[in-house]
């Protein structure tokens, strides 16, 4: 990995940690997110230079404080600041940073961010759109494609959410054990759209967006650690350990996607399926279904199948039932289709997928299951045609080269049977 690919990991892999524990030292979002901004700038010029440090969020945490009591010193010289020795950078300070890191100064920094970035006071949409800006530094435009929103109506939510919880006063404290409870359902859809966000990358960028997907685990199991007996916190860190333990087999060697039927399953990792597996059991057994729970199960069902024809699609499809119940969505209803479809076959799949036409026009996937079913039906003038709107639509490279095969399939599968037709 270049210098330049190994610092934006470790950037992306600490920001959470780092900006937690600035805003615990200042008690203010916008000051710690600029004071982690400048402590990255100066990382990009130093880390090339002297090396990777030995932990980076320490690193980030020093350098990123001393930055924003300079900016303290410029906007109030006559405010008393502390003794000299208490700021200075005196000794190995690094060292010592990176001693306490673990210990009970830093244990709550990233839940206490996560949760005041979920306070109450902010619409749902606003909490999710500023915990993933805060607390993961994905990009605006990143955020607003998770949405299905415009940038600059994202931008707007962010800086109103950021703004509401300053006016407000908003405590920078973990919230006591209601309050938790109260905001954990947000807490919980931020952590799998940070998930998303690194498990949808494409492959050129896999390796680089990893710590998202492994940063949202982490911060599940700590949730789990806070809510033991939640049996949805189980199902979410279950689906996320089973659709991560497929990374290694999800892209060939030059980029392009593998579906899961295609997979080599002997690459999946085992460890992490035995943690999923035992998770979802758990969730399971406590009768409180939820969707985290459900997508779980269907995870759990297609990891338990040691080959693509031996997958339980009968259950699968009951399951998506459940999940379309408990959170109505075309989307869940186009996945669905895909297992209606194995069971009774493409016809009964396009039956389900084309009532979604209107609501999901603008979605990448909705054309390509369209297409294939298509296909599957002979239907090669409407396949090719719901292949190109998924090119157009496509959000990656390696999505655009996926839909381009199957239409390179299907101009060869024309052109043998026009040569069959032309033969006498």
């Amino acid at each position: 990995m270049s210098d330049l690919a190994w610092i934006e990991a470790a950037l992306t892999a600490a920001r959470p940690q780092a900006v937690g524990a600035l805003l615990r030292y200042f008690r203010d979002l916008d000051v710690a997110e600029e004071a982690f901004q400048e402590a990255c700038l100066k990382a990009l010029k130093n880390w090339p230079q002297n090396g990777p440090p030995r932990d980076p969020a320490a690193w980030l945490i020093f350098v990123g404080r001393n930055v924003a009591i300079d900016g303290v010193r410029r906007r109030a010289r006559h405010t008393e600041l502390p003794d000299e020795a208490a700021v200075s950078d005196l000794g190995d300070a690094e060292g010592a940073m990176v001693e306490r890191l673990d210990a009970a100064d830093y244990r709550d920094d990233i839940l206490r961010l996560l949760f005041i970035c979920c306070h109450p006071d902010l619409p749902a949409t606003q909490q999710v759109a500023l915990a993933l800006r805060i607390v993961s530094g994905l990009s605006v435009r990143q955020i607003a494609r998770a949405f299905l929103v415009g940038e600059s109506a994202m931008e707007q939510r962010i800086t109103r959410a950021k703004g509401r919880i300053g006016k407000a006063g908003v405590p920078f404290e973990v919230p006591g054990a209601i309050e938790r409870a109260e905001r954990l359902g947000a807490v919980a859809a931020m952590l799998y759209l940070i998930f998303n966000e690194g498990y949808s990358a494409p492959a050129a960028e896999a390796q680089a967006r990893a710590p998202l997907c492994d940063e949202a685990i982490r911060l599940a199991r700590l949730l789990l650690r806070l809510f033991p007996a939640e049996p949805e916190i189980m199902g979410l860190a279950a689906l996320m350990l089973l659709q991560h333990a497929r990374a290694a087999a999800r892209f060939d060697p030059a980029g392009a996607i593998i579906l899961l039927d295609d997979q080599d399953r002997r690459r999946w990792d085992g460890k992490m399926i035995a943690e999923g597996l035992a998770l979802i059991d758990k969730a399971v057994r406590h009768r409180r279904p939820g969707p985290y729970q459900v997508q779980g199960a269907i995870a759990a069902l297609h990891a338990r199948a040691k080959q693509a024809q031996d997958t339980d699609w009968a259950e699968i499809d009951l399951l998506y039932g459940l999940l379309e119940r408990l959170q109505p969505s075309p989307v869940v209803t186009l996945n669905r289709a895909v297992a209606v479809m194995k069971l009774r076959g493409p016809q009964a799949g396009l039956d389900m997928v084309e009532p979604l036409a209107d609501r999901l026009a603008g979605y990448f996937h909705f054309h390509g299951v369209r297409g294939a079913l298509l296909t599957q039906l002979g239907r090669t003038a409407e396949a090719r045609e719901a292949f190109g709107r998924a090119i157009a639509l496509a959000n990656t490279a390696a999505e655009a080269a996926h839909i381009r095969m199957h239409l390179d399939q299907l101009m060869r599968s024309d052109a043998a049977v026009g040569a069959e037709r032309a033969s006498p």
